[in-house]
């Protein structure tokens, strides 16, 4: 294990022990649904669904799909801010 996934791994297990892990998920959820985020990946669901067809998609081939653009459209204002919270919390661990 390469010294930055054992770091990703304690980073995790801090945020997860202390409850923020739960915390960041629910302000993302809110702030993507602010931003309309959640409505543009239905439309973009339902389009994939169209063209393929209902009975030619699964869970896996639409995932797969959707998610380069949903990552591509969440504002660099949300990822920001997340990393902010991230790094204040750490600093708020070690001291």
């Amino acid at each position: 294990m390469s010294k930055e996934s054992r770091m990703r791994a304690t980073v995790n297990q801090k945020l997860t022990e202390m409850g923020e892990r739960e915390r960041l998920k629910e302000l993302l959820r809110a702030k993507l649904t602010e931003c309309g985020w959640k409505d543009q990946m239905k439309a973009h669901c339902k389009e994939v669904i169209k063209e393929k067809g209902l009975e030619h998609v699964t869970v896996e081939d639409l995932m797969v799909e959707i998610t380069p653009q949903g990552r591509a459209l969440v504002p660099d204002s949300v990822k920001k801010e997340l990393l902010h919270r991230i790094r204040a919390f750490l600093a708020q661990c070690d001291s």
